[in-house]
């Protein structure tokens, strides 16, 4: 007998795609100040790259130049990826965690108006990168 077919397919994954200048210096930055592993590197010399912490996943991706105006991204907080935690004592765990390894805060800490706890941390590139979890 023939199991039935899901009606439609679920995604059980997302791996946003942030665009750097320097494969190593993203990695670097990464595992050194938010606790990432390097899944794997691609190309000689490297082009591409996977870092990873728990269950998120993010891909690097070498561009010699700017693939949006800094200006623009900071102006309207153009966030190149938004990372969820399941508990309001994991968010401010992960934020005081941040703050110790030196990482540049574009946004800190705070209460928004739908319940959430979050805050937004610039990387090497100016990538813009939003942790969040539940307020309470």
């Amino acid at each position: 007998m023939q199991a039935d077919a899901p009606s439609r397919a679920f995604l059980t994954v997302a791996e946003p795609q942030l665009f750097v200048a320097d494969i190593k210096a993203a990695c670097d930055f990464f595992t050194e100040k938010l606790g990432f592993a390097v899944e794997f590197t691609y190309g000689e010399p490297p082009y591409y790259a996977q870092v990873k912490r728990d269950a998120a996943r993010l891909n690097l991706r070498c561009v010699k130049e700017p693939v949006i105006d800094p200006a623009l991204r900071d102006r309207e907080e153009l966030l190149a990826a938004s990372l969820t935690v399941a508990t309001a004592a994991e968010i401010r765990q992960l934020a005081a965690e941040f703050e110790a390894a030196g990482v540049v805060f574009f946004q800190a800490l705070k209460r928004e108006p739908w319940d959430a706890l979050d805050f937004i941390v610039r990387d090497v590139d100016g990538n813009l990168l939003l942790f969040a979890g539940p307020s309470e």
